[in-house]
């Protein structure tokens, strides 16, 4: 019989040094290809779509502790919240009432110009689920996502204002990129005087510029910076930001203008999603006109039904009988 082979206790494989190398140039390939290719975003989408559960699990202790919290709240406190919040219903629905006398006086006024009615955005309430972990981008991670209708480029705002838009959608959930990331930016205006300008990011979450302002522009510190409408990306009329800085330099042909975003980006946890209208020029051109025309139409026959009816003329008198005729004969 020959020698028995013996097999080694501990199989020598590829060093550490080597393994490593291999990984970081495949992590390294496949940056560059997810940077300038296409060609890994269904992946992407599906390891979203099964990271989802992750996101709610991660997001779990949260809504514990919140639960055993308003469950230990003492009864005072919760009946003096309530208190409070029954003044401030009021105190709204005094001002809401306000608002729909004014709504409906401002449909009136519209009627009469032969203008076109506006309509609210529709809606859908979402929920942050969580928060990108990059520190060099602004992103937070929603509920919704195409199985709800969620979009590419869909507006994304709070209670207090426009947040940033949608990025990235994945059928339950979507990534959302804020005002303040570097990369992004919107054109708003001044609600004092209307001035324009484009909002960039800066990265801070707490802080957007103005930038290429002229020096002589008139902006001021306290000014509300509302979204213009002008890319037909955001709603027009929703504040975006309070302007809190603005340096001037003589030497320099532009203004230094800081601005702090009226949207709670680091607190918010309930957001919504605005539907935009989806209609083509010609079919915005189209009803516009249809419109017009079924204004015209009921203009007509109310003034055809308050003019009064035409006067009857009378009938003209029978020429008087002579003699002759009276008596039937020449």
């Amino acid at each position: 019989m020959g020698d028995a082979v013996i097999k080694p206790l501990f199989v020598k494989g590829p060093s550490l040094g080597v393994r490593l190398l291999v990984l970081t140039v495949l992590s390294v390939s496949l940056m560059v290809v997810d940077a300038r290719f296409d060609t890994l975003k269904p992946l992407r989408s599906q390891i979203g779509l099964l990271a989802t559960p992750l996101y709610w699990l991660a997001d779990l202790p949260t809504r514990l502790w919140q639960d055993m919290t308003q469950s230990i709240s003492s009864r005072s406190e919760l009946l003096a919240e309530n208190e409070k919040l029954k003044a401030e219903a009021l105190l709204l629905q005094r001002r809401l009432q306000k608002l729909a006398a004014l709504t409906e006086q401002n449909v009136r006024l519209r009627e009469l110009l032969n203008s076109a009615e506006l309509v609210d955005e529709q809606v859908l309430v979402s929920e942050l689920i969580g928060v990108d972990p990059n520190p060099f981008t602004q992103r937070v991670i929603i509920d919704k996502g195409s199985k709800d209708g969620v979009s590419l480029g869909m507006p994304v705002l709070d209670a207090r204002g426009l947040m940033g838009q949608v990025v990235e959608v994945m059928p339950y959930s979507a990534r959302v990129l804020l005002l303040t990331d570097a990369t992004h930016g919107i054109p708003v205006q001044v609600n004092r005087n209307g001035l324009r300008a484009i909002a960039n990011g800066t990265g801070n979450p707490g802080l957007i510029e103005l930038r290429h302002v002229a020096d002589t522009a008139d902006i001021k510190e306290g000014d509300l910076l509302v979204s213009s409408g002008l890319g037909q990306r955001f709603p027009a009329g929703y504040p975006v930001a309070v302007v809190k800085e603005v340096v001037r330099d003589s030497g320099q042909p532009f203004a230094i203008v800081r601005a702090e975003p009226t949207a709670a980006l680091s607190r918010s946890r309930y957001l919504l999603l605005v539907f935009s209208d989806q209609r083509t020029p010609e079919q915005r051109a189209t009803d516009s006109a249809e419109a017009q025309e079924a204004a015209d139409r009921d203009a007509a026959a109310r003034q055809e039904a308050a003019a009064p009816p035409p006067a009857v003329a009378p009938a003209p008198a029978a020429p008087a009988a002579t003699g002759e005729n009276r008596n039937g004969r020449n």
